[in-house]
Formats: C-alpha cells, sequence, structure tokens
C-alpha cells in the first residue's frame, strides 16, 4: 500500500524534526513549493503536507488523483479553494489550534505595546533621551473591557490571558455559547455594536470569509471609544486598512496592534509606517518554537489517523457543511 507524503518545504517549517517525527512506514518526500520535483512528486502523492493552503486549487487534484489528504500548517486557508476541495472530496485541514497560545500571547503583547507606549520610549531611550521629552500617557489594562471578536480557540485563549490581567471580557461570534458555559469561562456575549462601543480593547481572532472580510470598517471603528485599541492577530483584510489609518491619524480611536496587513508584504509608503499610535508586527504571531513542533505533531497525526482508515482531525467547516 502506498504512504507517500509529499512535505512542502518553507521557511517556517523545521525540517529535521519533521524527519524525526514522520509516522514510520511512510515515505517523507521533502520538496520546495512550484520546484520540479514537487511537480514530479504530486502524481503519487497520498498526502500533502505543509504551508500549503495556496496550493489547494483545482489543478492539484489533477495532478495528485491518489491524494488521501491535504494537512495544511497554517491555522488560516483562506487562500484555498474550497470548492475544489469539495469536489475532490478529500479532507482539508489545518493546524488544530497548534498555534493558538503563540497568537494568544501575541494578541495580548500587542495590546500592552500600544497602552504602555513601549515603541515610542525603547526609541527614546535607543536615542538617549533618558524618560522622553515628556512623560509618555500610558494606560494599564487593569479593570479594562477586552472585547475578543471570534471566539474559537484563540478567542478563548487571549480571554483567559487578559482575565489573567484583571480584565473584564466579552465576545462576538457567530456561534453563541450557552449561559453556562459563559459562566464557566467568565465572559458574556454582545452584539459586535454592542462590543466595539463599549471595549477598551479589541481583539480580532476571526478567520478570512466573505463574512469577516471588511468585518472592521470606518462604521465600526467610528463606534469605537477614543481612549480604544484595536488588535489583529486574524487576517489583514478583516480590516479596512484605510478606514483604520484615517481614524488612527485623527485620534479617533488612541491606537492599534496590527500583525496582519490587507497586503503583505505591505508597500514601503504605507502611511501606517508614519504614525506614532501604532504598534506592528511582520505576521509573526503564530510562529513560536513550540508551536512549529504543535503544527507537525497535529499534522503527522492525522496522516497516521487517515492511513489507518480513520477520519482526520480538524478538517476546515466549510467542508462539514
Amino acid at each position: 500500500m502506498s504512504r507517500n507524503i509529499v512535505f512542502v518545504d518553507s521557511p517556517l517549517t523545521n525540517v529535521p524534526l519533521a524527519r524525526q517525527i514522520a509516522p514510520s512506514g511512510y515515505d517523507l518526500n521533502v520538496v520546495a513549493p512550484g520546484s520540479a520535483e514537487y511537480e514530479a512528486a504530486l502524481p503519487t502523492a497520498d498526502y500533502l503536507v505543509g504551508f500549503v493552503a495556496g496550493l489547494v486549487q483545482a489543478e492539484l487534484y489533477e495532478q495528485a488523483p491518489n491524494l488521501k489528504l491535504v494537512q495544511v500548517l497554517s491555522a488560516g486557508y483562506d487562500e484555498s479553494d474550497i470548492a475544489a476541495a469539495r469536489a475532490a472530496g478529500v479532507p482539508l485541514c489545518n493546524n488544530g489550534g497548534a498555534n493558538s497560545v503563540a497568537v494568544s500571547e501575541h494578541a495580548i503583547l500587542l495590546a500592552l505595546a500600544v497602552s504602555r507606549q513601549i515603541v515610542y520610549q525603547h526609541e527614546n531611550v535607543r536615542a538617549g533621551r533618558w524618560r522622553g521629552n515628556a512623560t509618555p500617557e500610558v494606560h494599564e489594562l487593569r479593570d479594562r473591557q477586552m472585547g475578543v471578536v471570534g471566539f474559537s480557540n484563540i478567542g478563548k485563549k487571549t480571554a483567559r490571558l487578559a482575565q489573567a490581567f484583571g480584565m473584564k471580557v466579552v465576545y462576538y461570534d457567530l456561534v453563541r455559547h450557552s449561559e453556562a458555559e459563559e459562566d464557566a469561562l467568565g465572559v458574556r456575549y454582545r452584539l459586535l455594536k454592542e462590543l466595539l462601543m463599549e471595549s477598551d480593547v479589541v481583539s480580532l481572532h476571526v478567520s478570512l470569509n466573505e463574512t469577516s472580510r471588511g468585518l472592521i470598517g470606518a462604521e465600526e471603528l467610528a463606534l469605537m471609544k477614543s481612549s480604544a485599541i484595536l488588535v489583529n492577530t486574524a487576517r489583514g483584510p478583516v480590516v479596512d486598512e484605510a478606514a483604520l489609518i484615517d481614524a488612527l491619524r485623527e485620534r479617533r480611536i488612541w491606537g492599534a496592534g496590527l500583525d496582519v496587513f490587507e497586503q503583505e508584504p505591505p508597500e514601503p509608503d504605507n502611511p501606517l509606517f508614519e504614525l506614532d499610535n501604532v504598534t506592528l508586527t511582520a505576521h509573526l504571531a503564530g510562529p513560536t518554537q513550540e508551536s512549529n513542533t504543535a503544527r507537525l505533531r497535529n499534522a503527522f497525526d492525522n496522516v497516521a489517523r487517515v492511513g489507518r482508515g480513520e477520519a482526520p482531525l480538524w478538517i476546515v467547516p466549510e467542508l462539514l457543511e
């Protein structure tokens, strides 16, 4: 029985570890995306593993007729052709929350960095301006309200971390939890407009799809407090970037912490780079040594499950409908 894993290498994958923990009895073929080796490996591929969401297109299933599983190492799969995956009948799975701790920690990091003006203080110290030209206006998180938009694995972990800082947490999600579940989690549901009007920090944790694209635009930003912080570790297009830039520039919200952008990498003249009330990172909330190991563990667990004739875990929701 053929057991060929085509493992698509990328800068974020640990190939030596992948070779160590790949399931016994399987052939692991490590290839670069788009390479001649990748093209040659597809006709006999049983499993496709890697940061391969963008490769999930109709032609993939024509080139790889034996595929039993496409295992994405990322949480997001918005670049994948879901209709093609559905038509092929091949499970498409994401990383099973492997990066949820990393992303939730990063969300809190960005909230703290903006509220305490860490970048401003760092630059002052580096420039020899001890204590700066003036004491910056900084704020604590304790006793403030965190509004979590998107309440799955990452959203829940972000809520728990916010609570550890003494924050009150409300959430908005298309899936509403029961009151008993909310009691257990120490959170309360709000409509999106309510959450935006009430919250001191709004943290976004939704997948990118047609429902969430442009979810936070000019109208939504106008509802937020002038003292509020927007944190986005989800996907850039969830926020109307031009509207956010206007809101930040005009100080209609206090600041923003962004790990993602509408265009990645952003253009060198992106107006966000000129603002002093924004903290930016390069879509690096998820990759840590620990999360990268967890991605591989989850991926190879799914490969082994399918190899045993079982259903894989973490099939993307659209394929379960």
